[in-house]
């Protein structure tokens, strides 16, 4: 239960791999909240009073602005019951330490399909081979999720990226995921899990596919072939 009851809302954009973080852990912890999507093309006037940074998503906290990915969640892990933390401070830093790495990730990601460079394109498409490969190798024990068999705020991270990389091998398998598997057993367990599917709308895969499309990309053109 949420201390001295509040209310959140999330604001955001649809596809934002970042609020599916927020909406992984609110739902994980039984948090009720409110969700509005806005247009990052064209955002409403009250949106730059909420984000000093100018990016989503925020929480507004009894209508109180609350900006960066990991002070949300954790600030949402503080105020509810248990911990989606590991209790051990060293595990808890090992967590932190690879939830940034997890940031590049997802950075390079984004670049892998915005970018209209052919030489950036697979320089990205080969430092995400090596990250990934990685992960594989010196991190995942073989277990569902990172830590054991229980869902925590690191595996709130790394589910969009794997969002992301289901979607865009539909297009073009980039084999990330080849030989690879203690990443796909992370990765399904992930996308099969109940917080997980629920953290974006009904509708996720149609406007994803819409974006990709309508970025001036090396990945675009490969799309549109």
């Amino acid at each position: 239960m949420v201390m001295e009851e509040k209310k959140f809302e999330l604001v955001s954009f649809a596809l934002c791999p970042y609020v599916q973080r927020a909406r992984a852990i609110l739902i994980e912890k039984n948090i009720k909240h409110d969700i509005k999507f806005i247009d990052l093309d064209s955002p409403p006037e009250w949106f730059f009073d909420i984000s000093p940074m100018e990016k989503v998503p925020v929480l507004l906290v009894d209508g109180k602005p609350l900006f960066e990915s990991m002070v949300r969640g954790e600030y949402l892990d503080e105020v509810t019951e248990g911990s989606l933390h590991p209790l051990d401070p060293f595990d808890k830093a090992v967590n932190r330490a690879w939830i940034e790495y997890g940031n590049t990730i997802l950075s390079e990601t984004y670049d892998l399909f915005t970018t209209s460079d052919e030489k950036r394109f697979k320089q990205i498409t080969a430092s995400l081979d090596e990250k990934f490969d990685t992960l594989e190798d010196e991190c995942l024990q073989g277990t569902p999720f990172f830590n054991g068999d229980k869902f925590a705020i690191i595996d709130a991270v790394y589910a969009p990226v794997f969002r992301f990389h289901i979607a865009l091998a539909q297009y073009n398998d980039f084999g990330f995921f080849d030989d690879r598997p203690q990443l796909c057993l992370w990765r399904d367990t992930l996308l099969s899990y109940d917080a997980v599917i629920k953290s974006v709308p009904e509708d996720y895969a149609n406007e994803l596919d819409v974006y990709l499309r309508k970025q001036d990309s090396i990945f675009s053109s490969k799309m549109k072939a």
